[in-house]
């Protein structure tokens, strides 16, 4: 597989994900229209409250979150590059 149909498939990939995030959000919509705050509010805060425990337990250094950051900086340096050349 070449490089074009890698990046083809995770284009694709990408997409199917999002759909599925859309998906699912519209569903939650449709289940906090039909249900009482006081059923669907602790399982949000739970959902929550979960994972800022699992954020809060990786205890990254300040330095690894600075290079991720940088790292995401460079990645969508790159991918405006590329739109802008596809233009």
């Amino acid at each position: 597989m070449d490089d074009s149909n890698v990046r083809k498939a995770l284009d694709e990939k990408h997409e199917r994900n999002r759909e599925q995030r859309i998906e699912a959000v519209k569903r939650w919509v449709a289940y906090i229209k039909s249900e009482p705050p006081e059923v669907w509010g602790p399982q949000q805060n739970a959902v929550v409250d979960d994972q800022l425990e699992a954020a809060q337990s990786v205890g990254t250094s300040a330095q690894h979150q600075q290079h991720v950051k940088d790292v995401a900086a460079d990645i969508a340096a790159v991918k405006d590059d590329d739109a802008a050349e596809s233009e």
